[in-house]
C-alpha cells in the first residue's frame, strides 16, 4: 500500500506541474524542427501580440519578419509580404554572436584560450614595429570590443586592402586593451581569422557540424574577405527561424535535443556583463538605453535582464531568461532603440506566469493577422502616354558615381522590364504595375559595406522584387526590394522630351552604435 501511495503522490505531483504551467521550470526545445503552440497555453496574451503588431504598423519601422518563442515553442510567427518564411536575409552584426559561438567551440576543444595574444596567431602579418599595447591585445579583448583601437577602422581603408589581418595589426592601438569599449566590427573579423587559423576551416564550415546541423539550420551563406576568411562581424544570411533557434539554444544554456552541444560555461561567459560601454553616463540615461547595459562576448546586455544579438537596422535575437522567451526580428529601422522599445512596451507585458484562460476568438484573430501581414505596395498610379513613347529606347548617362552607362525600358501591359548597362555587364530587372514581380540579379544592392573588397564573393545572385508606378504622366518610380537584405532601392525617372533624369535612392545609410538617419542618393541624366 505504501508503494502505491508513493506512486500516486508522484503522479499527482506531475499533474500539478503540468496544470500550473511549470512556472518555476524551463521547457526545452527538442528535435530539429521548432514546436508550435497557442500563446495562451504558454502564458502569453494573443491580444498583447496583436497590440504589438498594431504598433509596428503605425511606427516608422519596416518590419519584415518575427518569431516569438515561449517555453521552447513558437507561439507567433509572421512575415510581411513579399518577405517569406523560407527566405534568408542579411543580419549584419547579429553575425558577431555566431562568430563568438565559433570561438566558444574552439576554446572548448582547447584550440585556443581567451588569454592568447592576438599577434601569436599571425607571425607573418605583423608590422615592423610591435607596440606594447598591440603585444598585449588578447582574444578576450576582441570579444569584448576593447581591442584598444580608436576610431573604429571598419569603414576605413582596411576594407580596401586585400590582407585585412595585416591591415588591422598595422593600426595604432591607442588604449590599453581591455580597458575601453569601442564597437569595432574588424575586431570580430579578427576572431573569425583566428578560428580559421587554428581549425583550418572557415567559421561557416567549422560551425556546420557543431551548430548548424544539430539545429537543422540550412541554406545559409556568409561573406568572405579577399583571402577567403569569413567576415565574422557581418555578412551572415540566415532565416528568421534560424535566428530564433540560435536564441533558444542560448536560452537553454547550450543544450539542444537533450544534448549539451555548446558548453554551458561558455553561454554564461558570453552573455553576462564584461565591460561597460559608457561608464561615465548618468544613471538616468542608462535606464532608458539598451546600449548601456554592458557587453559580453559579442552579445549585448539589455534592460529587463535580457541579452541579445544585434544587427544594423533592427536585426534582433532577444533572449529573456526571466521570461523563458526568445524573440527574433528582421526589419529595416531608422531608430533601433525605438524598435526595441516596442518589444518592452507591448510584448514583455503580454508574458504572464502560468497558463492563461483559453481565448479562441483572439488567438484565431492573431493567427489570421499573422498570415496576412504585408508591406504596402506602391499604387499602380496614372496611365502615362509616355510609357509607349520611351519603351525600348536607350538612355545613355553621363559619368556618375555608380558607373551606370545606360538604361532602357520595355513596357508590356502591367509589367516593365528594365535593362541597365554597367561596364561590360547587362542587368535585367522586372517590375510589376502595383504588384511585386520576383527575380534575381547580380547587380550589387544597397549594403553598408558595399565598397569592401570581395563583398559579394561566394554569394549567388540576389533575390529581388520589383514594382513600378507612374507618379504623374512624366514621373516613373521603380521600387526594387533586395529581399535577402533589409534594404530597398528606389529609382525615380523623370522624362522631359527626349531627356530623362534618374534619381537613385538607397534606403540604407550607416552602421553605428546609434542609428544615423539619412539616405544615399545619386543623380544622373541621360539623352
Amino acid at each position: 500500500m505504501k508503494k502505491n501511495h508513493t506512486s500516486l503522490q508522484f503522479v499527482v505531483f506531475i499533474l500539478l506541474l503540468l496544470l500550473t504551467g511549470c512556472k518555476n521550470s524551463q521547457t526545452f526545445q527538442t528535435g530539429a524542427s521548432l514546436s508550435h503552440s497557442v500563446p495562451e497555453m504558454e502564458g502569453v496574451s494573443s491580444e498583447g501580440i496583436l497590440t504589438f503588431l498594431d504598433s509596428t504598423a503605425t511606427s516608422p519601422h519596416e518590419f519584415h519578419s518575427m518569431v516569438f518563442m515561449r517555453h521552447g515553442k513558437v507561439i507567433a510567427e509572421g512575415w510581411w509580404s513579399p518577405y517569406g518564411q523560407n527566405l534568408k536575409q542579411t543580419v549584419y552584426s547579429t553575425s558577431k554572436s555566431f562568430t563568438s559561438t565559433a570561438v566558444g567551440f574552439a576554446i572548448s576543444e582547447k584550440r585556443l584560450t581567451i588569454n592568447d595574444k592576438v599577434i601569436s596567431f599571425f607571425p607573418k602579418d605583423l608590422p615592423d614595429s610591435i607596440t606594447p599595447f598591440l603585444a598585449e591585445m588578447r582574444v578576450k579583448d576582441l570579444l569584448t570590443m576593447s581591442a584598444g583601437l580608436d576610431p573604429d577602422p571598419t569603414q576605413s581603408a582596411v576594407l580596401k586592402d586585400s590582407n585585412w589581418v595585416k591591415a588591422f595589426l598595422a593600426l595604432p592601438v591607442v588604449n590599453k586593451p581591455g580597458t575601453k569599449f569601442l564597437y569595432n566590427s574588424m575586431a570580430t573579423y579578427m576572431l573569425s581569422a583566428i578560428v580559421q587559423k587554428v581549425t583550418g576551416e572557415k567559421v561557416i564550415d567549422y560551425l556546420k557540424p557543431r551548430l548548424f546541423e544539430p539545429l537543422n539550420i540550412k541554406d545559409i551563406d556568409w561573406g568572405i574577405d579577399p583571402r577567403g576568411i569569413n567576415t565574422g562581424g557581418w555578412g551572415l544570411r540566415v532565416k528568421t527561424e534560424d535566428m530564433a533557434k540560435f536564441g533558444q539554444l542560448y536560452l537553454q544554456r547550450g543544450k539542444w535535443n537533450e544534448k549539451q552541444i555548446l558548453p554551458e560555461g561558455w553561454v554564461e561567459e558570453a552573455t553576462t556583463f564584461k565591460i561597460d560601454q559608457a561608464p561615465d553616463a548618468p544613471k538616468s540615461k542608462k535606464d532608458i538605453s539598451d546600449w548601456m547595459q554592458g557587453y559580453g562576448y559579442q552579445f549585448w546586455r539589455c534592460r529587463n535582464n535580457a541579452f541579445r544579438a544585434d544587427g544594423a537596422f533592427g536585426q534582433y535575437i532577444i533572449v529573456m531568461p526571466d521570461k523563458d522567451a526568445v524573440i527574433a526580428i528582421q526589419a529595416e529601422s531608422p531608430d533601433m532603440q525605438n524598435e526595441i522599445n516596442l518589444v518592452w512596451k507591448y510584448l514583455l507585458p503580454a508574458i504572464k506566469d502560468g497558463k492563461l484562460p483559453e481565448n479562441i476568438a483572439m488567438s484565431e484573430k492573431l493567427k489570421q493577422r499573422l498570415s496576412s501581414l504585408a508591406l504596402s505596395l506602391p499604387t499602380k498610379g496614372v496611365d502615362s502616354p509616355v510609357a509607349s513613347r520611351v519603351s525600348q529606347k536607350i538612355y545613355t548617362f553621363k559619368p556618375n558615381d555608380l558607373n551606370f552607362e545606360s538604361l532602357s525600358f520595355n513596357f508590356m501591359e502591367d509589367m516593365c522590364d528594365v535593362t541597365l548597362h554597367s561596364g561590360n555587364t547587362e542587368y535585367y530587372l522586372a517590375f510589376g504595375a502595383g504588384k511585386w514581380i520576383g527575380g534575381e540579379t547580380s547587380l550589387p544592392g544597397p549594403n553598408l559595406l558595399k565598397l569592401a573588397k570581395a563583398q559579394n564573393a561566394g554569394f549567388p545572385p540576389e533575390k529581388v522584387f520589383g514594382c513600378f508606378t507612374w507618379k504623374d504622366e512624366n514621373t516613373l518610380e521603380l521600387v526594387l526590394r533586395y529581399i535577402e537584405s533589409p534594404h530597398t532601392e528606389k529609382i525615380t525617372c523623370r522624362f522631359d522630351g527626349k531627356k530623362m533624369s534618374a534619381d537613385i535612392q538607397y534606403s540604407n545609410v550607416h552602421e553605428a552604435t546609434k542609428p544615423i538617419s539619412g539616405e544615399w542618393r545619386y543623380k544622373m541624366s541621360g539623352l
